[in-house]
């Protein structure tokens, strides 16, 4: 690589770096370029995203971000995700690491807290962002659900006694 196209590199992931929330290290040695694909694919849907790049430069972009914690993580061929929402990262890693043995998680960093393999994995259980704003619009929709079936019960009820009143004239 020329130095310029290096700077820019730093610049770039540097950038990365400053606006994510969390990003996760784990090793790939023996991966395929369809298994790569597949991974990137994967966190692209998940709202992340995968770099690979050389240590020495990621080492470089760290600095000055909350994440510069996986500095020590960078060690032989590394892919680093990352991405705003604290889950998605981590949960499409352990994923598809259940999937293909030589993908290795080897820890990672949630703002400037450092997370180890566990870590990682605990923060994949959790349910994502938008999961928990469907379980909380679901929460407020409900009661005005209940509300608006107890209104409609009285209702509902006069006008099946009304029925069967009818009925039975009908029928006397």
């Amino acid at each position: 690589m020329e130095r310029a196209a290096k700077k820019e590199a730093v610049e770039q992931l540097n950038g990365v770096f400053k606006t994510t929330s969390v990003a996760v290290v784990a090793q790939y040695s023996g991966l395929t370029v369809a298994q790569m694909q597949k991974l990137r694919m994967q966190m692209k849907q998940a709202g992340a995203s995968v770099k690979v790049s050389k240590n020495r430069l990621a080492k470089i972009a760290l600095e000055g971000t909350d994440v510069v914690a996986i500095g020590p993580m960078l060690k032989g061929p590394t892919v680093i995700a990352t991405s705003n929402d604290p889950v998605a990262a981590p949960k499409v890693a352990v994923e598809f690491a259940k999937t293909n043995e030589k993908f290795v998680i080897i820890g990672g960093s949630m703002g400037k807290t450092v997370l180890n393999v566990d870590s990682v994995k605990a923060l994949a259980s959790l349910p994502s962002l938008d999961e928990l704003r469907a379980k909380i619009v679901g929460l407020l929709v409900a009661p005005a659900t209940k509300i608006a079936q107890l209104a409609n019960a009285p209702a509902g009820k006069l006008a099946r006694v009304i029925q069967a009143h009818a009925s039975k004239g009908e029928a006397a």
